[in-house]
């Protein structure tokens, strides 16, 4: 282990110790609230260009196994926690969450305390930051932060979306044909919509309104994603040109792709929603669910116009959770029913996407 520091833009500094690991990595320091779930959220692509922050003291301890994975690697630029485990414990365990990190080649930092950290970007806001085991210089470390680019402006999903169409086949007999935009889409999400007898077809983020329709698709699907949701105007313009043609669902930034393409606009939350307990009013089903969310973008209730309706609110903040199209078959949400991690409240999400598909097919 090699002594190391966390840098922050507004020049507050933690020190600590990494693992295997060392040299410099930075993002945007963000932190996770959640107790668990962390191969999940290491393996999530929407935290692409992030050092995730765990508040919770102890991370590790279930060690890491073959299928809670998200993605086909970690995304993460840098994990930091107040103690890694050393002797995890749990039957399906594979190895310990130290050795995938270090296989990973992640930085990973140790021996801070996460929860004064927390409360600093709670007050002074999600910031650039950078781990280092090489430079301690503020002076240095500093003109590193001011050269690297904000999250806002940032395009990251030409970094995570699939390079070329793909097929995640049906369980059981296949009952429908989604056409899912894949912005860094969750392998959760793939497999709920499996279960359900979706035959999805996973198209890279670039692809034509055309290209989608071409296959008579019984659904669209907006993936979640990292980044910036006003520069994806590819994305966007896509998602506008297939409203009203087949019905959509959109997730996390699928969510904000679809408030863009109805003529909203988007705005930086201070520091994000991170983690899995989240309160969301649903006003449709009149009821409150916990939910697991991971997104520092939301969408401006102020910008919709009278033919878009909000259907879920963060009773946290009173921020946008969910939006629905008056007269067109689409609606979206901004936290994560797949819950990986997280609790299973809103599951039921799923469902109501193929409800609408079948209302849509019946009309």
């Amino acid at each position: 282990m090699k002594e190391a520091i966390l840098y922050l833009q507004d020049a507050t500094s933690f020190r600590g110790r990494t693992l295997k690991e060392t040299g410099e990595t930075a993002g945007e320091a963000v932190f996770n609230t959640a107790m668990t779930g962390y191969q999940e959220i290491l393996t999530d692509p929407s935290y692409t260009g992030q050092i995730v922050v765990m508040t919770y003291p102890l991370i590790g301890n279930y060690g890491v196994n073959d299928e809670d994975v998200e993605s086909d690697k970690v995304h993460v630029k840098g994990f930091v926690a107040k103690e890694f485990c050393r002797r995890p414990s749990n039957w399906r365990a594979r190895k310990s969450l130290i050795d995938y990190l270090n296989e990973n080649k992640i930085i990973a930092m140790e021996g801070v305390d996460t929860r004064a950290l927390t409360r600093h970007l709670r007050i002074r806001g999600a910031m650039k930051a950078i781990i280092s085991t090489e430079d301690f210089d503020p002076s240095s470390l500093q003109r590193k932060l001011d050269s690297l680019p904000s999250m806002e402006g940032m395009d990251f999903v030409r970094d995570v979306s699939t390079s070329k169409k793909y097929v995640w086949k049906h369980s059981g007999p296949r009952r429908y044909k989604i056409a899912a935009i894949d912005c860094g889409i969750k392998y959760n999400i793939l497999r709920i919509l499996a279960e359900l007898g979706c035959e999805v077809h996973v198209f890279p983020a670039k692809t034509t309104a055309r290209e989608i329709m071409a296959i008579k698709p019984d659904g669209l699907f907006l993936s979640n994603g990292p980044g910036d949701p006003a520069v994806l105007t590819y994305v966007i313009d896509t998602v506008r040109e297939c409203l009203g043609k087949t019905p959509i669902f959109g997730i996390c930034l699928g969510n904000q792709i679809l408030g863009l393409a109805l003529g909203g606009k988007t705005y930086k939350l201070k520091f994000g929603h991170h983690g899995a307990n989240h309160p969301v009013r649903d006003f449709e089903g009149n009821c409150i669910a916990v939910t697991s969310q991971n997104h520092g973008f939301c969408v401006d209730i102020k910008s919709l116009d009278a033919g878009v309706e909000v259907i879920h609110t963060n009773l946290n903040d009173r921020s946008v959770e969910g939006i629905r199209h008056k007269s067109l078959p689409a609606f979206s949400i901004q936290y994560h029913p797949e819950s990986a991690p997280g609790p299973h409240d809103a599951k039921y999400l799923f469902n109501r996407f193929i409800e609408m598909i079948d209302k849509n097919k019946n009309a």
